[in-house]
């Protein structure tokens, strides 16, 4: 299955895939323990959250000396920008000017944002900074 074929993620299953990028190869408790603070979902809850995600191909699982471990198959980068190439096809009409107006018209930049985005245009432009 392609990354382009994986079924987009629900909000949760989002917040369980942030757990997993940050610790890299990890057991359901690992992602339990991390979810249960800032959520307080049971330990069932995850199981069946991973398994699914597996299920779904955002996941691989592994048994390391007797430990199931789970681990992305799909780099937070990618993922990233398949949701905003998504996004930006949706809601602005595939322009991506269309969002970056948005984003600054609407104050949600700040200047240090700001700054890093005017540099990469800058590069990309193929300009020095």
């Amino acid at each position: 299955m392609s990354e382009d074929d994986l079924p987009t993620l629900s909000d949760v299953q989002h917040e369980v895939m942030t757990v997993v990028w940050d610790l890299g190869k990890c057991s359901a408790s690992d992602v339990w323990k991390i979810l249960e603070e800032r959520r307080g979902v049971s330990r069932n809850t995850v199981h069946t959250l991973l398994v699914r995600l597996e299920d779904k191909g955002w996941l691989t699982r592994s048994v390391t000396d007797g430990n199931v471990l789970f681990s992305a198959t799909v780099s937070r980068e990618s993922t990233q920008q398949q949701c905003v190439r998504r996004l930006i096809d949706t809601v602005f009409d595939g322009s991506a000017e269309g969002l970056v107006l948005t984003l600054l018209n609407h104050g949600t930049v700040s200047s240090a944002e700001a700054a890093r985005i005017r540099k990469l245009i800058t590069q990309a432009s193929g300009k020095k900074s």
